[in-house]
């Protein structure tokens, strides 16, 4: 089935046509830049543009970046406060005519890298999945399982919250190198580690496209590895959870 997949971000708000059964974009991928912090009306707007450049018509997912429960956002850390309370699966329904499933963008992410990415990660029981971008998502897999709103990115690293020490967007800011920078996520991961205890761990997000220049300073005991489907998961495994609540379309 051919689902329309919705990735809301700090900076973006991305799109683009996925079929299902294989995880790859049928469409274009279309991007529209946050050159503020996006109100809610201003973010359902983008979305319905990116459903009427690609002429679609169906089910749409999108993954948000905070805690969403039932298709309500309880938490915003990196877009406008008036999120927090709003519905959007109703309000996208409302704007686009169209019936939306609405979830945690870094667990959209870990359900598309668990399914199409490398085979490899169904061998493990214990997975965590990492998306760096403005913030740091994570989603934890459990046999398989989704636990889903994890949002350990959000926990205390250094006397700081942890994606405000080591995102890809503070890498940019600080103009740190990639050791510096992956000396910090290192710190982090450390401290997952020492915690979840997870088998292995995987880089997602946009950085994920230069692991070669920063894994070598990971001194974690499990593994990391870079995620295979890098910025596309969050597209894709929004796109699986509406075909997977709307499989007739």
């Amino acid at each position: 089935m051919q689902v329309l997949g919705i990735d809301i971000g700090g900076s973006a708000t991305k799109g683009a046509i996925v079929d299902t059964e294989t995880g790859l974009l049928v469409s274009e991928r279309i991007r529209i830049a946050n050159k503020t912090i996006q109100e809610p009306v201003a973010i359902v707007k983008s979305i319905n543009k990116i459903r009427k450049e690609l002429n679609y018509e169906g089910p749409i997912g999108a993954g948000f970046p905070g805690v969403v429960k039932r298709g309500q956002i309880f938490t915003s850390a990196n877009l406008h406060k008036d999120w927090i309370g709003k519905n959007l699966e109703n309000m996208i329904r409302d704007k686009t005519g169209q019936p939306a499933v609405v979830l945690n963008d870094a667990d959209a992410a870990g359900l598309a890298e668990m399914r199409f990415g490398a085979a490899e990660l169904r061998q493990y029981d214990y997975v965590m999945f990492l998306t760096i971008g403005t913030g740091i998502g994570t989603a934890l897999f459990v046999e398989g399982k989704l636990w889903p709103n994890s949002e350990l990115g959000h926990m205390e690293l250094k006397g700081k919250d942890a994606e405000t020490r080591a995102s890809a967007a503070i890498k940019t800011r600080e103009k740190l190198t990639w050791k510096q920078w992956a000396l910090r996520f290192n710190n982090l991961l450390l401290m997952y580690e020492a915690l979840f205890n997870p088998e292995i761990f995987v880089i997602g997000g946009g950085i994920s496209a230069d692991f070669g220049k920063y894994s070598k300073y990971f001194t974690t005991e499990a593994p990391v590895v870079a995620a295979k489907l890098q910025n596309l998961a969050g597209i894709v495994g929004a796109a699986m959870a509406a075909h997977e609540k709307y499989p007739q379309g």
